[in-house]
């Protein structure tokens, strides 16, 4: 299993989401993030905003299933333009779910 971590811009959400959820992929959790990345916030006239806001989509799938998730996330988040996101995928060793105590997905 693997989980994956995407950042993206909140307002691209929908499409996000959208792309999953046609594909069966349902179980997500969304958390509300604060973060910059490599430019370091953004400049407007004299203010600087050194913290944006974000959105954190986290998935556990199956290992064949991946990337293909990765790539629906990166297709729906897209704008062509910096602070896109980006998508981070770790191993899963271990899964269960509380009110079971069943194993796995």
């Amino acid at each position: 299993m693997k989980m994956i971590r995407a950042i993206i811009r909140p307002e691209r959400e929908a499409e996000v989401l959208t792309l999953l959820e046609a594909q069966g992929y349902y179980a997500i959790t969304k958390v509300p993030v604060l973060g910059r990345g490599q430019q370091r916030g953004i400049q407007v006239g004299a203010v600087s905003y050194d913290e944006l806001a974000k959105l954190m989509l986290i998935l556990v799938v199956e290992d064949a299933d991946c990337e293909r998730v990765a790539a629906l996330i990166e297709e729906g988040a897209y704008t062509g333009h910096p602070g896109d996101g980006k998508i981070f995928i770790q191993e899963v060793r271990e899964a269960y779910t509380v009110r079971t105590g069943k194993g796995g997905l």
